[in-house]
Parts: C-alpha cells; structure tokens; sequence
C-alpha cells in the first residue's frame, strides 16, 4: 500500500486556493475516476483501492492519498500531476 502526500503554504486568498483546490479535485475525478465531496474546507476523495483527503488550513493546502495494492500502478504519475498542480496553481 503506498501512500502520496503533499502540501504547500499558500499566499493566495483563501477563495482562490478553494477554486484551485477545487479544479485539483475535478482533474483527479476526471483523470483517475476518484469521486470526492467537500465537508467544510476538507474534501474526502474515494475510487477503486483510493481513499484521501484534501484539506486546506489557514496558511497551507494538503493532499493525502492512500492507495490500495493494485491502484499502486498509479502511484507515480499520480504524484506528479499532484505536484505540479500544486506548483503551478498554489504555490
């Protein structure tokens, strides 16, 4: 089981890391099927052997992505869209 996990801080409004937190949350749904649903600032993701969460605090934006034996295939390309989303578009 590998687990993928990601922060940055962030200098942008709060409502802007939201809109981007939330187009990160839409590429992972179209990219790799993972459904999500936001509860507060914190949306759970869940597909086929994943489980996560997104969470954004005051001053940081975080991604934990757990993910069963088989989505382990998708570990890496998965860990990278998630980096550079967050580079390009938090940080």
């Amino acid at each position: 089981m590998a687990t993928i996990s990601a922060s940055r801080n962030y200098t942008l409004s709060r409502e802007e890391v939201r809109v981007a937190a939330e187009e990160l949350a839409r590429e992972l749904r179209s990219k790799y099927g993972l459904r999500y649903r936001w509860q507060g600032d914190t949306a759970t993701f869940s597909g086929s052997g994943v489980d996560g969460t997104l969470s954004i605090d005051k001053d940081t934006i975080g991604l934990k992505i757990k993910l069963g034996f088989l989505a382990s295939a998708f570990e890496r390309p998965l860990r990278q869209a998630v980096n550079d989303y967050l580079d390009e578009y938090v940080s």
